[in-house]
């Protein structure tokens, strides 16, 4: 059976848009489709890829601070509306992956595919039950969107399942397939293997109502 690809959700969303199915939510219509699995294969599911903006975003991301004043050139207001009162975040990726209050997740996934290359338990944890207390935190509004990540090895490929409990399919696909990316690309590299597919599963893939006008661009 052929997997849905990026364009086959970008006509759905259109579709969904046009028919005005919406959802009410941040101050406007939604547009919504739930537990969408596809093949990552685009960069970009609407709009274009920001490569200055992602590039700050990746070296924040692998700098582990949980702070949003480390971040390179000022935070956007994305990540400000997210953060606490002293302008902390749980949603650094890197700090998910590497650090070692997180369980050392990458070195998690590494160690388990050098023991067996054919396991199903090369899995990165990227959330934690506590999320629905620590999302809220010092006034913080940041509860993890990426559930977790399973990477399979196979036939000298690597390949990887991102399992979003929610994903903006604006700027939050585009900006953590990078993110995503560059970890299925080292993974490779220490494993001696093939770059793979990228296959993304979502609970909630939306578009925000200020972003309609990519909608019908499509």
């Amino acid at each position: 059976m052929r997997a849905p690809k990026v364009a086959d959700v970008r006509t759905e969303l259109k579709m969904l848009w046009h028919e005005g199915v919406f959802i009410d939510g941040r101050g406007g219509h939604t547009v919504e489709l739930l537990g969408a699995s596809f093949l990552a294969d685009e960069e970009s599911i609407l709009g274009t890829l920001n490569e200055w903006y992602v590039a700050r975003e990746l070296k924040w991301y692998m700098s582990q601070s949980l702070s949003l004043v480390d971040f390179p050139g000022g935070a956007p207001k994305v990540w400000c509306a997210c953060a606490g009162k002293d302008d902390s975040v749980n949603s650094n990726y890197g700090w998910c992956m590497f650090s070692e209050e997180n369980g050392y997740q990458y070195a998690n996934v590494l160690n388990e595919l050098l023991r067996n290359p054919t396991s199903r338990r090369a899995v990165a944890i990227y959330t934690r039950p506590s999320m629905h207390v620590d999302a809220v935190e010092n006034g913080k509004q940041d509860f993890m969107c990426t559930n977790a990540v399973e990477y399979f090895l196979r036939r000298g490929s690597l390949h990887c399942v991102v399992q979003m409990r929610s994903s903006d399919a604006v700027l939050g696909y585009r900006n953590d397939r990078v993110w995503h990316k560059f970890v299925l690309e080292k993974l490779a590299a220490e494993l001696r293997a093939l770059v793979g597919s990228i296959h993304w599963q979502a609970g909630s893939l939306h578009v925000y109502e200020r972003h309609f006008k990519l909608l019908e661009e499509v």
